[in-house]
């Protein structure tokens, strides 16, 4: 299947697919999840969530530091049995406390643990981007599926309830037809040195930030777009050699609605409006990790309070599990985005060439 087929495809045979209550025994109660990746985001954020889920809760860790496995087990009391390596994470085949491996590496390294998980039995939810193409991404669907398991992306915002609110608009139209959306993610990454400079890891705006404003694009309009036209920019040549700094997009769809994107580590950017025949509305900020709110037009207010976006995502994602029911992201979506990402980073070596979708 080309990438225009797939964007077209609304389903393929996939992790939406309710799972085999075998998988499961019928008496859990609460889903046991090991973090594969102990950075920033697992140490500071998911771990930390734990404590407000209901419906799932940390059972395991995989590390290459061993310094980090013995605080992990301190703080968290986590079983001498549950603390793996990435040598021996497939062991987990045989753990029972263990339903769900948390991807949460560099992003290039997705299909290999996603892979040892899946195989050993295990469902996979998966940090965002899915991985940094279409074809490896296509590798994580077939692998979670080939093992009757279920795969999510990490896109928090999807359950988000300001979010979740105009996603709902892009059914029932309530501003009339959407014209232009402006969405834009980025945070100035100058005293930053890690993995997200380098490309061979999968970093740089567009991986790491560039999801945001492309999954509105799609989820705002409730389409998939027909064709892009992307640049990349930097003021920082040296800093930036591997990996974008600046990334540019504009979605055209269907309808008419055009989509102009920005991604970008040079800056804090944190905005989602949308411009309709009879009105406008967005967020500001759209995609930070709380106080996600905005307005319309007419007065409405977008500013539902949400208590913690992490354990709100895990805790739908840990239901699905429990009552064999479809996650309210799937593998599918993840992989739509990274086939219209390809196609961004063809137009950009292009010189900004129209790619049709």
């Amino acid at each position: 299947m080309n990438r225009r087929q797939f964007i077209k495809t609304s389903t393929l045979l996939s992790s939406s697919i309710a799972m085999p209550t075998i998988l499961l025994p019928s008496q859990k109660k609460s889903i046991g999840v090991a973090l594969v990746g102990l950075g920033y985001y697992s140490t500071g954020l998911l771990a930390p969530a734990f404590g407000l889920t209901q419906y799932c809760h940390l059972a395991g860790i995989v590390t290459g530091t061993p310094n980090k496995a013995v605080s992990w087990q301190k703080q968290y009391g986590i079983k001498d049995n549950n603390i793996y390596n990435y040598e021996n994470m497939h062991e987990m085949a045989d753990n029972p406390d263990i339903d769900v491996v948390y991807i949460v590496t560099p992003n290039a390294l997705h299909l290999k643990y996603a892979a040892i998980a899946a195989n050993a039995g295990k469902h996979v939810w998966c940090e965002k981007p899915l991985e940094i193409n279409g074809a490896q991404g296509q590798k994580l669907l077939n692998v979670c599926a080939k093992n009757k398991v279920q795969l999510t992306v990490g896109y928090r915002m999807q359950h988000e309830a300001n979010t979740r609110t105009i996603m709902s608009w892009s059914k029932s139209k309530p501003y009339g037809k959407i014209k232009l959306l402006n969405a834009e993610a980025g945070w100035n990454a100058s005293g930053y040195e890690g993995w997200k400079l380098e490309k061979e890891l999968g970093g740089g705006a567009m991986y790491d930030m560039g999801t945001y404003p492309l999954n509105a694009a799609r989820y705002v309009t409730g389409e998939e777009p027909i064709a892009v036209i992307a640049s990349h920019y930097t003021d920082k040549p040296n800093r930036f050699s591997q990996v974008d700094e600046t990334t540019t997009f504009k979605l055209e769809f269907p309808s008419g609605a055009i989509a102009d994107c920005t991604t970008t580590l040079a800056k804090s950017v944190n905005k989602l409006h949308v411009n309709c025949q009879n009105g406008y509305y967005g967020l500001e900020p759209f995609q930070s990790y709380n106080g996600v709110r905005g307005s319309a037009s007419d007065g409405v207010l977008l500013n539902t309070y949400v208590e913690n976006q992490q354990a709100k995502q895990m805790d739908d994602d840990a239901l699905a599990i429990l009552n064999n029911t479809s996650v309210m992201v799937p593998g599918e979506d993840g992989l739509k985005d990274m086939f219209i990402m390809d196609a961004i980073f063809e137009s950009a070596s292009k010189g900004g060439k129209r790619i049709q979708l």
